[in-house]
C-alpha cells in the first residue's frame, strides 16, 4: 500500500509526471495492493503463485529503470522516456545521494518477494 499511495502522492499531489518505466512498474505494483489486501483479509497464504510473478517482473523493470537512470548516456537512442524532462539525466529528487523513485519501487518489490519467501516458514511455526 505504501508503494501505491507513494506513487500516487508523487504524481497527483507533487505533480511529478510518471515516465514510461514508472508506468510499467505501476502496472505490476497496483494489483499487488488489492491481491495482498484480499489475501490478508481472508488469511489466504496460497497467494504466492499470483504475487511472485508480478513482483519479479516489476522488480526487474525497476532494476532496469535504476540502471537506465544511472547509465543513460550509454543508451544511444533515447527511445525510453524516463523520469522527467530529460531521459533520467535529472531526477525529481534524490534522498541520501542514491534513493530515487525507481529505487523505492525496487525496494518495495524486493520486500514483497522476501516476505512471501518467508511465508511458508511462518506457516509451519
Amino acid at each position: 500500500m505504501a508503494a501505491t499511495f507513494g506513487s500516487l502522492y508523487f504524481s497527483e499531489i507533487k505533480g511529478y509526471t510518471p515516465c514510461d518505466l514508472c508506468w510499467y512498474q505501476r502496472i505490476f505494483m497496483y494489483p499487488l495492493t488489492i491481491i495482498l489486501a484480499i489475501a490478508c483479509y481472508n488469511k489466504d497464504r496460497s497467494i504466492t503463485r499470483y504475487v511472485l510473478p508480478l513482483s519479479w517482473i516489476g522488480g526487474c523493470i525497476s532494476l532496469f529503470h535504476i540502471l537506465y537512470q544511472r547509465f543513460h548516456t550509454f543508451f544511444e537512442d533515447n527511445s525510453i522516456v524516463a523520469c522527467g524532462p530529460t531521459p533520467c539525466a535529472s531526477n525529481y529528487f534524490v534522498w541520501f545521494g542514491f534513493i530515487t523513485i525507481p529505487v523505492l519501487a525496487f525496494t518495495a518489490f524486493i520486500l514483497i518477494i522476501l516476505l512471501l519467501w518467508k511465508l511458508p516458514q511462518i506457516e509451519e511455526e
